[in-house]
């Protein structure tokens, strides 16, 4: 449960204690409630804080030293388009992504000596399957056809695949990319470019 620190370390520790450590970090976890900032209450806030934002840089501060000692490590970060543009409702969401980025572009300065690389995901429109639980909670009929339309029209490509994602952070992990770091990559099917 990332949204608990104690367990997010005591996962860490046993991966450590199984392996001696890792070479590859991909750190994508992300929970959200469509809600106004002003009515998040405290124990929200903080859950998607620390499941969000924190789980990660807790993961990092675990892993990065096996590393260090390595000199070899590639950190990759699975945010959201809403790290860098968003829409009403996702003021906690698009925070604790942000963070994400700002983050990523700290630590890529601060252990690229130490061979670690460390660079941003910010996926787009995924059907993923948290995305068809949403699409399924309109029944079929108009509602759902609007919705659908609506999410087709947010970027010129179709909308993407798992898939697409995990071959961005596949890259990212292979000595393919190894002269790049500290970068947001958008893998958003164009949403970022568009206009609305």
């Amino acid at each position: 449960d990332l949204s608990d620190g104690a367990q997010t370390e005591a996962a860490c520790d046993r991966v450590l204690a199984d392996f001696g450590g890792i070479d590859i970090l991909v750190n994508t976890v992300g929970i959200n409630k469509h809600m106004p900032a002003h009515t998040y209450s405290d124990e929200w806030m903080e859950t998607i804080l620390e499941t969000n934002y924190k789980s990660g840089m807790r993961c990092a501060r675990k892993f990065v030293p096996g590393m260090m000692e390595r000199r070899y490590g590639s950190i990759i970060n699975i945010s959201s388009i809403h790290g860098v543009m968003t829409m009403p409702g996702y003021a906690l969401y698009a925070a604790t992504k942000g963070a994400m980025n700002a983050a990523a572009r700290a630590m890529a300065l601060d252990y690229a000596q130490a061979g670690i690389r460390v660079n941003t995901i910010c996926p787009g429109l995924i059907l993923s399957d948290n995305m068809m639980d949403e699409i399924n909670t309109y029944p079929e009929g108009p509602r759902r056809d609007a919705f659908m339309d609506m999410l087709v029209k947010m970027q010129p490509l179709a909308p993407g695949r798992m898939e697409d994602v995990s071959n961005a952070a596949l890259f990212l992990a292979s000595p393919m990319s190894a002269y790049i770091t500290g970068q947001t990559i958008a893998v958003d099917g164009g949403a970022s470019i568009k206009a609305h």
